[in-house]
């Protein structure tokens, strides 16, 4: 079943790529002899096609794993980014079927296959649950939330979609809209550039260990990829040579606590730097800004249209955030810590998620936040939820570092 498990996933992630193509190909595409418009609809539905099998297939694989492990698969980063890029999937075919926008998928299909490759660099194995999560609450708060956060992408995509369109037609008087967008698509590449990095380790068989002590009791910390920040008063017990590399740059600071903490921040130091040198090679050899190779596919779109879709997508994500990251998170809490909140680091970034998309609605519904403003809100809080799926997971200690 393990076999039948890894495949499905795998195939789920190719299907999501040849998505991915097929609507790059109906946006880019020129066919004089069937006309532009019957072109765009025929890699159009291909794409759609593509995409709910592959979403089928990834369910398939969720089933699986439910039978293997007798949990729903969100217990750890592995299973809760794979779950979020399901649920961007869903999230996205659900508001096309709405919205018939085609260029929407050329961007969130992307999206979703970045997600999923992110998720496998993660330890995939299945492991029986520690008991603070050994509850049926974890199936339902964690789930939601991922839920909820696959409908709040896709109103970042169509946000973003609307930011690239304004700043390409020209509308430069604000430079620090042209700056964010370069700075959030740069986010992006950190991903993709970190995915990158942790292959080309894999694949060399990397090792790395350090010797230290958590609350007093010896432990090895094992890395994966170059330490370059080692744990804090650890001595080396191996490190391959990478580069001339032979050791780490920097010990990590005493107060960065929890198990494998200085190893989660040596990931998040080499996304940042993978996503720059990838950034970096990209403006070197096409000499364009990023936002500036994207407005083509663009262009033509209806701007108001666009900033409907966002809107009605973070419309719907919002209140099962709410439910998820709120609600059910604080029962569970109560249930398992004998208290609402604690003002753990999980729970405080929920918390600031909530507010942001809190005061997103009400800025739009009270104050008329539309078009450029309410779309700038809509990528913001996509890079909130990034920041706590990558920073706050990895490298703040709590209560969900088990995570």
């Amino acid at each position: 079943m393990e076999q039948a498990m890894e495949y499905a996933l795998l195939a789920a992630f190719f299907f999501y790529l040849f998505s991915t193509i097929a609507y790059v190909m109906a946006v880019t595409g020129k066919a004089s002899r069937v006309g532009k418009d019957v072109h765009t609809q025929r890699w159009s539905r291909r794409g759609l096609v593509l995409a709910i099998i592959g979403g089928t297939l990834h369910i398939l694989f969720t089933v699986i794993r439910i039978a293997i492990s007798g949990h729903f698969p969100t217990s750890n980063m592995f299973e809760f980014t794979a779950f979020l890029c399901l649920s961007i999937v869903a999230a996205y075919i659900v508001i096309y079927f709405i919205y018939r926008i085609t260029v929407l998928g050329a961007f969130v299909m992307p999206l979703a296959v970045i997600m999923l490759a992110y998720a496998s660099v993660f330890p995939t194995e299945v492991k029986p649950l520690i008991p603070a999560l050994q509850s049926y609450w974890l199936g339902i708060h964690v789930t939601t939330v991922a839920i909820g956060e696959g409908a709040l992408a896709v109103g970042f995509v169509a946000g973003l979609i609307y930011l690239i369109c304004w700043v390409g037609q020209g509308n430069r008087t604000h430079t620090r809209t042209a700056a964010f967008l370069e700075g959030v698509l740069v986010l992006l590449l950190m991903l993709v550039g970190f995915v990158v990095m942790s292959g080309i380790f894999s694949g060399l068989g990397y090792q790395a260990s350090f010797q230290h002590s958590v609350d007093e009791k010896p432990v090895v910390e094992e890395y994966s990829m170059l330490p370059i920040v080692s744990p804090h008063d650890s001595k080396v017990s191996k490190v391959d040579s990478f580069a001339g590399l032979e050791k780490p740059l920097f010990e990590a600071p005493s107060w960065l606590k929890g198990e494998k903490a200085a190893g989660k921040l040596n990931t998040v130091i080499w996304s940042v730097i993978s996503g720059l040198i990838l950034y970096g090679l990209l403006r070197l050899f096409l000499r364009r800004r990023l936002y500036e190779l994207l407005f083509p596919l663009v262009k033509n779109l209806d701007l108001e249209m666009v900033d409907e879709v966002s809107y009605r997508a973070i419309a719907i994500g919002y209140p099962i955030f709410t439910l998820g990251g709120l609600i059910f998170a604080m029962i569970w809490a109560h249930e398992a810590w004998g208290r609402f909140w604690g003002f753990d680091p999980k729970e405080n970034w929920a918390l600031i998620t909530w507010l942001f998309y809190s005061v997103y609605l009400h800025l739009r519904l009270s104050r008329g936040w539309h078009g450029l403003k309410s779309s700038w809100m809509s990528v913001g809080g996509f890079v909130v939820i990034m920041l706590n799926l990558i920073a706050i997971n990895l490298v703040l200690a709590g209560l969900h570092s088990y995570a």
